[in-house]
């Protein structure tokens, strides 16, 4: 029997991100939050057997097997708080809170009530991550000393209709908190937990931060270079990673969002179309492809559902988007200090 589940949320990441994932995983979207009319008429036409309320408290009484909150960053706690309040497991798109101590109050409230609490960290099942996965075990690279890792982007202009490109970072707005929380994310599930060496953060074009650059040291010795920026009229490689022997290049971007938003999605959990990025690796002028691995974020909605099912770990743990949100808010107080 299908887990029932609820969509807190029916904006970009409700309806083009989870919903389609969720679909295609096999849970059964029972329930959606949304008061925006345009929003219902989309939730009503994609699901024709779901209840559409406009509050999180109703939501929450339709007998769910799991809350997915996909609302803006403004609302994270207070809708993950109202879904733990009521006993039932929760996925947070990320960020899970705005800051550090919202991500406390939410991790906490779920270990105190024995309620699954995880984030939705999609980017580590990018074909680009899953690929410096498999080449970093193969050893190829020799031992590694560096990585340029990139979410860069030439949109000069603000978009007056987003949230994320207009709202305050206390309200959830920017980069930082959107695009630099997938680049550290996957940064620290190759190399382990690091420390914020310096940060820069600005605002290029007058809303949010739109401008980061973080530089992370890890544990292992790994510096991370982490970039996100709308106002990148020449972008660089979405990975570099540097080694003693070789270095890792992958150019582009997996396809998986711009299949979601498309309106496909991995039937039975499985994409039946590309979802690999192309990799190299360069030995000064020899370069060589490898086959690069299959991107899949259905494969963290199976691991929820195994999560519940069997009480096993949740794909994200809450030690990563506590340490995330740690490095966040480092780089946000050092980063726009000189600003």
């Amino acid at each position: 029997m299908s887990l029932r589940v609820g969509i807190a949320g029916y904006g970009l990441a409700g309806r083009y991100f989870h919903a389609p994932l969720l679909k295609g995983c096999g849970f059964e979207v029972a329930a959606i939050q949304t008061g925006n009319p345009e929003r219902i008429a989309h939730a009503v036409s994609d699901f024709p057997n779901a209840v559409v309320v406009a509050t999180v408290e109703e939501l929450v009484t339709h007998k769910l097997d799991l809350v997915v909150v996909a609302s803006a960053n403004l609302v994270h706690s207070q809708h993950a708080l109202t879904a733990i309040k009521a006993g039932i497991p929760v996925v947070v798109d990320k960020p899970m809170g705005r800051t550090l101590a919202e991500t406390q109050e939410i991790v906490a409230a779920g270990e105190s009530a024995g309620v699954g609490v995880t984030t939705f960290f999609n980017r580590r099942w990018d074909s680009d991550a899953l690929t410096v996965k498999k080449v970093l075990a193969s050893g190829v690279l020799g031992q590694v000393h560096r990585i340029d890792s990139r979410f860069e982007r030439f949109r000069p202009d603000l978009n007056p209709t987003s949230w994320r490109e207009n709202m305050s970072a206390a309200d959830g707005g920017g980069q930082l908190l959107d695009l630099q929380s997938h680049l550290i994310s996957t940064a620290i599930d190759w190399f382990g937990g690091a420390d914020l060496v310096t940060a820069t953060v600005r605002s290029l074009r007058g809303g949010a931060d739109d401008d980061s650059v973080l530089v992370l040291q890890h544990d292992s010795g790994v510096m991370s270079y982490l970039s996100a920026s709308a106002v990148v009229g020449a972008p660089g490689p979405r990975i570099r990673i540097l080694g003693t022997k070789a270095a890792l290049i992958i150019n582009d971007l997996d396809p998986q969002e711009a299949l979601l938003r498309a309106g496909k999605f991995p039937e039975n959990g499985t994409w039946s179309y590309t979802t690999t990025a192309q990799a190299f690796i360069h030995r000064g002028d020899v370069v060589e492809e490898i086959e690069s691995i299959p991107g899949n974020y259905g494969h963290f909605y199976k691991v929820v559902e195994l999560a519940i099912t069997t009480g096993g770990p949740m794909p994200v743990s809450n030690s990563d988007a506590l340490l995330v949100a740690s490095i966040i808010d480092q780089a946000r107080e050092i980063g726009t200090r000189a600003f």
